[in-house]
């Protein structure tokens, strides 16, 4: 049972509805059923719910499986906080007018390497075995 990467899992779920409760306001309070009919601002959060499920499930299925196969407990909760920051970072970096956010960078840079460490260490993993 993957323990540890249920905790990120569960922190990072809740986050999911904190980000994803935005938009869902915003389209009732603005008459949006669908898309972001020109408004900026929801268009913004729609942004960040979508840039949070398009990293986190790879992120956590890569975590899950490299703790049932051997990982250390250590490293999955480095990987666990550094995705648990990383996601808040670009949330709170990610800005309508400007890509140059040291947050936004942090945030994005900070969730493919643990993508990418995940990766290596399931490869390695695998080729252990």
């Amino acid at each position: 049972m993957p323990e540890i990467t249920m905790l990120y899992a569960g922190v990072l779920g809740l986050m999911v509805i904190v980000i994803a409760s935005y938009p869902g306001r915003r389209r009732a309070a603005q008459d949006i059923s669908v898309g972001h009919g020109d408004d900026q601002v929801l268009l913004l959060g729609m942004r960040r719910h979508a840039n949070f499920v398009e990293a986190v499930p790879m992120a956590l299925i890569l975590m899950g499986l490299i703790e049932m196969n051997g990982a250390t407990p250590l490293g999955v909760h480095i990987l666990g906080g550094v995705l648990v920051v990383s996601r808040i970072a670009h949330a709170v970096g990610l800005k309508p007018d400007t890509t140059k956010n040291a947050l936004r960078g942090l945030g994005a840079g900070g969730s493919a390497l643990v993508i990418l460490a995940s990766s290596v260490w399931a490869l390695w993993l695998f080729a252990s075995q």
